[in-house]
């Protein structure tokens, strides 16, 4: 090997390296590595790639159920929708890109996710996104909302992929810190599904799509590391996007699918070049021999330390059968991308890398996968904070009052300015637009069969109690897709934490890896793929403990499904489920009373159950056609929803005299719907109450204001104002 420069200890460490991680190189190697591996063996063991710290909880999780057909591993999950159709899935995160280039972090984001779906041999067919910023009024919190918000759109705009909806949320955790989750679904042949593994001896190794830059190098690095002052020093480490290459990339790849070419293939992703080429040989037990003298360049002198480490965005590398690389060569260059051999699979287990007719790189595939490190970190759990009841707490200034504030608050304002930038629309199968409980997406070649798509966290209920905000997640997600009238399949998870090396953050991460276990084990949603983000912090600040969940439900019969406006007037308006007054971590809390404290409402998973199920069947036997789950603000601030959804309003009163007014409408206890149905109600009160499901009658639907008990109705137009006021003013620096 040609002379490199000497690794010194300062080199190790901003590698990420420990001192005794890089002992272990030496043992596995039996010398010293040179730069262009040191960096190979970095990208491969930091937090981002092998998942070291939370590997060991990871698979304590549920994963298997009769209708997966991939769980985590591979690049996306897979489930089978029938009809010989598989939905194939995965939420992925992109914070430490989006903090320091927003638009450009967000947008690569969204390309590298429906690179995993499409890697699968899936059209995507839906995006959605999770978002979590900064105090709304911290000075760089608008900027990060905009920048974010452009990128995530103008991507998935012009891959023509629709972008369905998502949450947003703020807190002052994310100040130094934002969180951009993404989501993609895509729909394949249940029976034509593509893997990473690469055993075939002497196949081609193909690279296809853009040119490499040095654009990306050190992403994964950065990713695994928390943020300082020198953050903004970072900027070179955010991938360039380009979604007009991509869509070019994914009709090409489909197109080579659609033939028997391919042995295996993986996105360049994370680490590039590194990761993917690994992960191939890994899989499929073999070595791979690569010529990054054949790797397409866009930029001069590159190293094979940089074309190894580079992260630069549309880009697949393939091996494809021996006999098939004319006929792949000429889809790729009809679709104008770039084709080239860059490598063979080789049965010696090893990894080798050559430039200028020099090896740089030589070592063993398995180590790099396999005996990366693995801690189990000290932990302590987070202490129990003390239940709030209503009666705990007194009231601040009318229903009404506190009604208007908190429609007008930050988490929960109209997020229209946001999804009306997303085209939405796009490919014309989406059923129910953002905004809803779910969004639902009319399944291609399958004529009113549909999938529902949701994501779902409180992050104030999981910095409260990890454990009861896992399981609510999961909770939560399972009700918005019942409220549709799907029959929830599976999740996804972006799970995102502060430093794992401080007990008490790795504390938050194992309370909600058990919950979030022990509820897609209680209501059969497996977790089928996902992603673990952690050192979200900036200078010893962890953000709010943040493990989202995707999940997807399936819909037979289009023609059956529910909504979240009212229907019609002179419905009875009836909740389903116990409602107790729960303040604690609510929204009441904080925004009224100013106030975050007390231990989050409990999720009872049998009633979840009971519940959703009686709720679904409905919706399937065409009882019911709205539905609208009991969530943030409670039971008004869901009326108040549904009102707005359909311009339809309503006169409620508080049926339970042992629960006080502002417990009753703004508590947040768990494992409630609402829905209306023609008539007084009293029929579907009895049906409730025969499947042991509690159900109250709140009032009838009908008329432009909302009324609650003897206050003064307020018109839906003010109550709109209000709504969808916050956000475009917001961003416009009004307020």
């Amino acid at each position: 090997m040609s002379s490199e420069p000497q690794l010194t200890p300062n080199i190790i460490a901003e590698h990420g390296l420990t001192a005794e991680e890089y002992a272990k190189i030496l043992e596995i190697i039996g010398r010293e590595p040179n730069l262009t591996e040191l960096g190979i063996f970095s990208a491969m063991w930091n937090e981002h790639c092998s998942y070291k710290s939370s590997r060991l909880w990871l698979k304590t999780l549920p994963t298997e159920a009769p209708w997966v057909i991939c769980g985590p591993g591979e690049n996306a999950g897979v489930v089978d929708i029938g009809d010989g159709q598989a939905a194939v899935f995965k939420m992925e995160s992109h914070n430490h890109p989006s903090f320091i280039e927003p638009h450009q972090g967000a947008a690569t984001g969204v390309g590298g996710i429906m690179r995993d779906v499409f890697t699968m041999g899936a059209r995507p067919i839906a995006n959605m996104n999770v978002l979590r910023f900064g105090a709304p009024d911290h000075p760089k919190t608008r900027f990060l909302v905009g920048g974010v918000v452009s990128g995530v759109g103008s991507y998935g705009n012009c891959m023509g992929v629709p972008t369905v909806g998502g949450e947003m949320t703020f807190h002052a955790s994310y100040n130094g810190n934002n969180l951009v989750n993404a989501m993609c679904v895509g729909i394949a042949p249940a029976d034509r599904i593509f893997y990473a593994a690469a055993g075939s001896i002497g196949a081609p190794v193909v690279y296809v799509g853009s040119k490499t830059g040095r654009d990306g190098i050190h992403g994964a690095s950065m990713a695994s590391a928390e943020f300082n002052e020198d953050s903004e020093e970072k900027r070179p480490t955010v991938q360039v996007g380009d979604p007009f290459t991509e869509k070019l990339l994914l009709e090409a790849c489909l197109e080579l699918m659609a033939t028997d070419c391919i042995i295996g293939i993986q996105d360049m992703g994370a680490a590039g070049l590194t990761c993917s080429s690994i992960e191939m040989a890994d899989k499929g037990n073999a070595g791979m021999d690569l010529d990054l003298d054949a790797v397409p360049q866009r930029e001069e002198g590159m190293t094979a330390y940089e074309l190894m480490l580079s992260e630069s965005q549309e880009r697949m590398l393939m091996v494809i059968k021996p006999d098939a690389e004319d006929q792949a060569r000429a889809i790729f260059e009809k679709w104008e991308l770039d084709f080239a051999v860059v490598g063979h699979i080789t049965d010696t287990g090893r990894l080798i890398v050559r430039k200028d007719g020099e090896i740089k790189a030589d070592l063993p595939v398995s180590p790099l996968s396999d005996e990366a490190p693995l801690y189990d970190r000290p932990w302590v759990e987070t202490p129990k904070r003390p239940v709030v009841m209503a009666g705990d707490v007194a009231a601040k200034g009318s229903t009404e009052e506190a009604l208007m504030t908190l429609v007008s608050s930050p988490d929960l304002a109209s997020r229209r300015w946001i999804w009306e930038q997303y085209d939405h629309l796009v490919m014309g199968r989406t059923v129910q637009r953002p905004g809803g409980d779910a969004a639902v997406i009319e399944v291609p070649d399958a004529p009113g069969k549909g999938l529902a798509i949701t994501t779902d966290c409180t992050p104030r209920y999981c910095e409260a109690d990890p454990f009861e905000g896992g399981r609510q997640a999961v909770a939560e997600a399972y009700r918005n897709l019942t409220s549709v009238g799907a029959r929830p399949l599976a999740t996804t998870d972006c799970l995102n934490f502060g430093n794992p090396e401080r007990p008490e953050v790795m504390g938050t991460f194992v309370g909600a890896i058990k919950g979030l276990g022990e509820a897609c084990r209680e209501l059969d949603m497996p977790i089928v793929s996902g992603n673990v983000s952690l050192y979200n912090e900036t200078n010893g600040r962890a953000v709010q403990p943040s493990p989202g969940i995707g999940a997807i439900g399936l819909i037979d019969n289009l023609d059956r499904t529910a909504r979240a406006g009212f229907c019609a007037e002179g419905h009875a308006i009836i909740l389903l489920g116990a409602t107790e007054g729960m303040m604690g971590s609510s929204l009441y809390l904080r925004e009224v009373l100013g106030r975050e404290d007390g231990a989050p409402p409990p999720v009872d998973l049998a009633a979840e159950r009971r519940n959703g199920e009686f709720v679904r069947a409905l919706i399937k036997n065409g009882a019911i056609e709205t539905c609208h789950d009991v969530a943030d603000g409670g039971v008004l601030i869901a009326l108040a929803e549904m009102a707005l959804a359909s311009d339809i309003g309503c006169v409620v009163t508080c049926p339970d005299p042992k629960v006080p007014d502002h417990g009753f409408w703004f508590g947040e206890d768990q494992g409630r719907y609402l829905i209306t149905v023609p008539g007084n109600g009293a029929d579907m009160v009895v049906r409730a109450g025969e499947a042991g499901i509690p159900a109250v009658i709140l009032g009838q639907t009908g008329g432009d204001t909302l009324t609650v008990g003897d206050g003064s109705p307020i018109s839906l137009r003010t109550i709109r104002d209000h709504h969808e006021g916050w956000l475009p003013g917001y961003m416009a620096g009004s307020n």
